[in-house]
């Protein structure tokens, strides 16, 4: 990790949200909490940040739904934009920047990036016959076909993936191919598309993971699996009529038609931090001012992302940085793990979800709404492993340490300094070793709080701030200002000072986690100097971070508070959280209902088979361990497997339904003499079975049986 003095910019970016659809719980706990809490400490800090992100436009995935529910990709696109925007401001996201890859200065600044590295000659031409249909007049991508399945016989199988059988397939490979956008029959017909040669440059990216050994271990990892099976060229470019275009003047350098061909969305949707950052900077009225945080060496570079991502950023995205030539490269990738709900794997086909907004409008009464979803989620970050969020475990947060810890010592030190010291601060006089410890204490904080972040461990610094409120908390019952204040007046002045102290360090130690409670407490205590951790604060201002370990009070100071002050944070009631619960089992159980409704369409029996034939089928009990997207492969995952004698690497199709942490964990049965079969450059070495129910929908077929079982 770069030493942070020794740096003169911070570029912290977020993963860009897909705008098809609303942002849920797990994707924050994933990349964008942690991404702010570390961009706000930091600014407390006085670094120069930029913290930029925004919502990712192009794809065929929006194309698709476009035409799904017959509507443009625009609509799709300016429907969920300003909704993520909005829901993301209303969680206090404290983004510099909230851009979109639409915009104009996106398509200009991801033609240009690839009109580099073809003039440099980076990538690699491929010719080869595709799909296209002559209706529609165009090529089709591998989710616009239908046709048999040649493994199976399954006829509604697409170009990407039998959903009967699981089997990987290209579209050339189905028998009877059709159409799904005009039902027409599609013709081979010769096309071009450029690929980055990911596997001639996998020895510099090896060289460059080598050097960061400081990285998390789950990145690390799953970089390592890539390295192993060795990584092969991706194509870049794609024959559909949404993205952002290829150059006119790329295209002709090569004798080729730009026509129809666009950029695919995991090479054009990184350069959107590059974008946005610009657009950032002219909003500022410093246009060239971009150019310090991509281009300088002094700037560190810090991607927050979800483990689903880590192949995009710390493999794709810095081999185009590398052979561009002008940009930094990532100090870090702190990637995330999943996070569950209710104990189950979050599904959003199942409704299984706590969607962001509907949490804001549902808590809109709460006092600080905001800060207590963001305290609940920032002590469970699934940082190493896995976590779970309960409502049950947001109640026991709010209540048990926001309101009965620091919400506590916070009324409990105002009230004693308005009732008895006429609403200022006492003076401190002749000390105890109770008073000392508790302000030697308080003085340790900043260091090891502000390391933790540093280190990307959020969690524990959460967890730390919160533990100095606790000891607060323990001093001022220790010393008993409610006797003092008769037996010994200065003894309880004394208490009451070093008290509000505690609180003023409180008031900047929270700001990353709970910003709008911590201003409130700020203003109580008329502390108006201290630098703030908003975009666009003045680095220099008098009282930052490190000053949270001094005393910020003077004797004599006003404290604004009233002198029956409000608590800082209420309690959760149970019937709030029970009607949160009630609400998911409900919203699931009916999409389980949908599911099995028997007026569906079933596929007939197929023809009988000999005993010998099914003994044929070597199918294993297995946990599925790993699942991340394929690049390129809109519908695959790519899953570990651990059958019991042997980990297995398999391809599943259901991407679009299923999210890979809803994968991960699974007890599944697997075909483990299924011959492997490579797709997309990833070899499937066996295939998951699933039962798709009538309207198209995915089960994985699980079992309780020990890993390496076999199922007969």
């Amino acid at each position: 990790m770069a030493d942070p003095s020794s740096s003169d910019r911070l570029l912290v970016t977020a993963a860009l949200p897909y705008a098809n659809g609303p942002i849920h719980i797990g994707h924050l706990a994933g990349a964008y909490l942690p991404a702010d809490l570390f961009a706000r400490y930091q600014r407390l800090q006085g670094e120069d940040v930029a913290f930029i992100c925004g919502s990712d436009e192009m794809g065929v995935a929006i194309l698709m739904r476009a035409i799904r529910e017959d509507r443009t990709p625009e609509d799709i696109i300016d429907t969920y934009h300003p909704q993520i925007r909005d829901n993301f401001e209303r969680l206090g996201m404290s983004f510099d920047y909230y851009g979109r890859t639409s915009s104009d200065t996106h398509t200009e600044t991801t033609q240009e990036f690839f009109r580099v590295l073809d003039e440099k000659d980076v990538f690699e031409l491929r010719t080869d016959e595709q799909l296209y249909d002559p209706e529609a007049e165009m090529f089709l991508a591998d989710r616009f076909v239908t046709g048999t399945c040649p493994v199976c016989g399954f006829e509604e199988a697409y170009g990407d993936q039998c959903e009967q059988c699981g089997s990987s397939l290209s579209p050339d490979e189905l028998d009877d191919p059709q159409s799904t956008l005009t039902d027409a029959t599609p013709e081979l017909k010769e096309t071009t598309h450029w690929y980055l040669p990911l596997g001639d440059l996998q020895p510099q990216l090896e060289e460059w993971i080598g050097a960061h050994p400081e990285w998390k271990n789950n990145v690390r990892g799953q970089i390592q699996s890539w390295f192993d099976e060795g990584l092969k060229a991706r194509a870049i470019t794609r024959d559909v009529p949404w993205g952002v275009p290829v150059p006119a003047d790329v295209a002709e350098r090569h004798g080729l038609e730009a026509e129809g061909k666009v950029i695919y969305v995991w090479f054009d949707a990184p350069i959107g931090y590059i974008s946005a950052t610009k657009e950032w900077a002219d909003e500022q009225g410093t246009p060239d001012r971009w150019a310090d945080f991509w281009q300088d060496e002094d700037t560190r570079l810090v991607h927050f992302i979800g483990k689903d991502n880590i192949v995009f950023h710390c493999l794709m995205f810095p081999s185009m940085l590398m052979e561009h030539g002008d940009y930094v490269l990532p100090d870090n990738v702190p990637a995330n793990e999943f996070l569950n709900l209710e104990g189950e794997k979050l599904s959003t086909s199942r409704g299984w979800a706590v969607w962001l907004h509907e949490y804001l409008d549902e808590f809109a009464d709460e006092r600080h709404t905001a800060d207590l979803l963001r305290y609940a989620l920032a002590t469970t970050l699934p940082e190493t492993k896995d976590a779970d969020f309960s409502w049950e475990g947001f109640q026991r947060r709010v209540n048990g340490e926001l309101a009965n810890v620091f919400g506590n010592f916070v009324h409990r030190t105002l009230t004693f300094a308005h009732r008895y010291f006429d609403g200022t601060v006492p003076p401190l006089k002749n000390p105890s070793d109770a008073d000392r410890a508790m302000l030697d204490a308080m003085s340790e904080v900043p260091d090891t709080v502000g390391t933790a972040y540093d280190e990307y461990r959020t969690r524990e610094a959460v967890f730390e701030t919160m533990a100095l409120a606790r000891r607060g908390n323990k001093y001022f019952n220790e010393t008993e200002p409610w006797h003092t204040r008769e037996e010994d007046p200065q003894a309880c002045a004394n208490t009451v000072h070093v008290s509000l102290q505690v609180c003023a360090a409180l008031s900047i130690l929270f700001e990353p986690v709970l910003p709008s409670a911590a201003a409130e407490l700020r203003g109580r205590l008329g502390l108006d100097r201290v630098r703030t951790s908003t975009p666009g604060a003045d680095p220099t201002h008098a009282v930052g971070w490190a000053d949270a370990g001094t005393p910020l009070l003077s004797e004599g100071d006003p404290i604004p508070s009233a002198a029956d002050p409000e608590p800082l944070f209420e309690k959760i009631d149970d019937e709030t959280i029970e009607a949160q619960v009630e609400k998911l089992r409900e919203r699931a159980a009916q999409r389980d209902t949908d599911a099995s409704t028997p007026d569906m369409d079933y596929d007939e029996l197929k023809d009988n088979i000999s005993f010998d034939d099914f003994t044929k089928l070597d199918l294993r009990a297995g946990t599925v361990t790993a699942a991340e997207p394929v690049p390129d492969a809109d519908k695959l995952l790519r899953l570990e497997v651990d059958i019991g004698l042997e980990d297995r690497q398999m391809l599943a199709g259901v991407a679009e339904q299923m999210d890979p942490e809803e994968v991960v964990g699974l007890e599944v049965v697997v075909v483990a003499n299924m011959e492997p079969k490579e797709m997309f450059g990833v070899e499937s070495q066996g295939m998951v079975l699933m039962a798709e129910e009538p309207d198209g929908t995915f089960v994985p077929v699980t079992t309780a049986a020990e890993n390496g079982s076999v199922v007969r």
